[in-house]
């Protein structure tokens, strides 16, 4: 299997432009060898096959950063524009060439439409990896790059401790919120206990209070009973 990022990237977009050719849908348009590919540029592109180039950069990029829609195609391509005297301003890329690019790649299979979470855009198909990979791996063999191939053995064993680590961080994190949590507890307790121990206290006083104040006018009551039976 060919990778984009084991390859330079300049020669495998023009590889891909290549290989873009072939296909009958990504051709360049008729005005496009009279229009700026931005505003921030000040004559049309001097290569005469500039929009397969463009078309192949834009492959590559949706591969790497899809899902991905023109706007963010425009702040790519942008640049700065040289104002004179005036400092210089950044301006988006050209959105419509972007824009029929991307219809014409739709129409040849090579990408398609996708939602992911919050993100829209273009994503690449089955077809479209197929040629990167096809790409890439034909410019490994001219460039004499290998990659080591591990055994499947390896792997399993490199992923059976990836996961074993993980279980171990997870035993760790609740471990440490179940001990912060217990120590917070502790900590509510013992400001509530003294708090409470004082109202309870208190209650208690004035309860007893209330008590003696109630016993007091009927003992005097009895013993004024009494002196006047004695009379």
């Amino acid at each position: 299997m060919g990778n984009l990022f084991d390859v330079p990237t300049n020669e495998f977009i023009l590889k891909l432009a290549e290989e873009l050719k072939n296909t009958e849908t990504v051709q360049p348009l008729e005005w496009a060898q009279f229009c700026k590919t931005g505003m921030h540029k000040e004559r049309p592109p001097v290569q005469s096959d500039w929009w397969y180039v463009r078309a192949a950069a834009i492959l590559r990029i949706i591969k790497i950063r899809g899902p991905i829609g023109t706007q963010k195609l425009r702040i790519k391509y942008g640049g700065k524009k040289n104002r004179g005297y005036k400092p210089e301003h950044f301006y988006k890329g050209s959105g419509s060439i972007i824009r029929k690019i991307l219809q014409q790649l739709d129409k040849a299979g090579l990408t398609k439409q996708e939602e992911k979470d919050v993100h829209k855009g273009r994503v690449t198909t089955s077809e479209g990896d197929k040629l990167l990979n096809k790409v890439a791996l034909a410019m490994m063999k001219e460039m004499n790059i290998i990659i080591p191939k591990r055994p499947a053995e390896e792997l399993k064993v490199t992923n059976v401790a990836k996961k074993k680590k993980k279980r171990k961080t997870r035993k760790k994190r609740t471990t440490r919120k179940k001990t912060a949590k217990k120590a917070v507890k502790k900590e509510t307790k013992k400001e509530t206990k003294p708090e409470q121990t004082k109202e309870v206290s208190k209650q208690k006083t004035t309860e007893t209070e209330k008590k003696q104040e109630k016993a007091e006018p009927k003992e005097e009551t009895k013993s004024e009973i009494k002196e006047e039976s004695k009379e």
